[in-house]
């Protein structure tokens, strides 16, 4: 056994070893053995519960805290209080893509400060922790949120709260692995359009880091427990990683719930300029806050490199569009409309040779959503004539998965990025104007050229698909 795994299974075992000591419960029923929860439920990733263990410091308590699954028969996480009982909306997201390269044991003795840009603003507001691709428990000894003041890693004065979980009996919880945990609500003033701290502080090594690679914004570590400090000064290393937070919903009396961008490095931001916060679905949420529809959140649940068919998991590139379409999407707190733009890497790096399994994928989504009532606005795929892995049969499939896209015969509706982006007198690229120099991803412009143009009217008019 080497060094590294040797502290990293020790970090576990005390975990564990405290737990029990402490004669903790995680919703046992009777005759239900602690051990075999406790074997079976910090290690294992099965069963159909997401459950956490939320540690009360006072007494050593414990109880089971989080988005568990099951009830509706779906396999979705539960979140409480749903927009449309609840007034809660979701106001960012980010879908888990892997595991840390370069973090297999965790971020031990670190605070981790996460910068995420909001959408719909509220009076309170929960976050979820994710701790999908670790290979241990993760301890949370310690979490915050705060409005984000004038860049960096400071908060505004009077924002910092200190996030508890399990019905506020504890400020520190054990997340098992491939599973993750809801806070409790925290009362907070979270104005729209603006940033967020997301803080956690990690004591012990554990197992890989669940995160988001291509955050395009910058967040900070400290050492030793800084999670409600306010000042930022500890906050000495920069980091282009979202870690372990996947989701901020927020609660506003006027919310009509939320709007999912579902896609890939382009839904994902990828080329769009560093903390600019000017990826399309940005855009989009910008609009939509200035007008009419202005109750609803816009969430960007884009993965770089992310496939409708693959699994992509070992590349970090998230699961397939198909198999985390239920969580990132339809458990999304009164998600209203899915936008979905995706199928560029399974051709690019799938090398699917026909469209009709990538129009068979995006079906699948369409009638995933319809089983809830909600509607898909989908793109036609972009043009990458220029990129380094063009060629002229996989020009050839991105056609084909266009022609069928534009017939009607996948989504609800449909918005043609293809002719917003391409360059006229050579369809199969981008236009210089809106490439950020790769031909694949768009720019600045690129990105607010496609953000403006979906009519808000189709992506959230009154229509509410029937189930199929």
């Amino acid at each position: 056994m080497t060094n590294q795994r040797g502290l990293a299974l020790f970090g576990a075992l005390l975990a564990v070893v405290g737990l029990v000591c402490a004669g903790i419960f995680v919703g046992l029923g009777p005759g239900e053995d602690l051990a075999g929860q406790v074997a079976g439920g910090l290690f294992g990733r099965g069963g159909d519960d997401d459950t956490s263990i939320a540690v009360d410091g006072s007494n050593g308590s414990a109880t089971g805290s989080g988005a568990g699954r099951g009830a509706d028969g779906q396999g979705l996480p539960h979140r409480a209080s749903p927009a449309a009982s609840g007034g809660w909306a979701g106001t960012w997201a980010a879908g888990a893509v892997g595991s840390e390269p370069d973090a297999p044991h965790g971020l031990p003795g670190r605070s981790i400060r996460n910068v995420v840009h909001t959408s719909i603003g509220g009076t309170a507001a929960r976050v979820t922790f994710s701790n999908l691709y670790g290979t241990a428990p993760l301890y949370i000894a310690h979490a915050s949120v705060g409005v984000a003041g004038g860049g960096g890693p400071s908060a505004v004065a009077g924002t910092m709260r200190r996030l508890t979980f399990g019905d506020a009996r504890s400020v520190s919880v054990v997340v098992p692995a491939g599973r993750q945990t809801v806070s409790d609500p925290v009362a907070l003033g979270v104005p729209a359009g603006s940033d967020l701290l997301l803080t956690l502080y990690t004591p012990n090594p554990g197992g890989a880091v669940t995160y988001h690679s291509h955050a395009q914004q910058t967040s900070y570590l400290a050492r030793g427990d800084r999670t409600e400090d306010a000042s930022g000064a500890g906050y000495d290393t920069r980091t282009p990683y979202w870690r372990y937070v996947t989701a901020v919903d927020v609660e506003n009396r006027q919310a009509a719930g939320t709007v999912v961008a579902f896609g890939d490095s382009i839904t994902d931001g990828i080329g769009s300029s560093m903390d600019g916060n000017r990826r399309w679905p940005n855009v989009l949420a910008d609009r939509v806050r200035d007008s009419a529809y202005g109750r609803y959140g816009v969430v960007d649940e884009g993965i770089g490199g992310n496939q409708v068919l693959r699994d992509a998991s070992s590349t970090r590139n998230g699961r397939s569009g198909i198999a985390r379409f239920g969580e990132d999407a339809l458990a999304r707190p009164g998600v209203r409309a899915v936008f979905v733009d995706l199928g560029v890497n399974d051709i690019l790096h799938g090398h699917e040779r026909s469209g009709a399994p990538i129009v068979a994928g995006l079906k699948d989504l369409v009638r995933q959503a319809h089983a809830h009532g909600v509607r898909v606005v989908g793109s036609t795929l972009t043009p990458f004539g220029a990129h380094a892995g063009y060629n002229a049969t996989k020009e050839r499939v991105r056609d084909e998965v266009n022609a069928a896209i534009r017939s009607g015969a996948v989504f609800d509706a449909v918005v043609d990025f293809d002719r917003v982006l391409r360059d006229p007198y050579a369809p199969d690229r981008l236009s210089p104007a809106y490439d950020s120099g790769d031909g694949l991803h768009p720019s600045d412009a690129g990105y607010r050229a496609m953000g403006t143009a979906i009519d808000l009217r189709t992506l959230l008019g009154s229509h509410t698909p029937a189930a199929t």
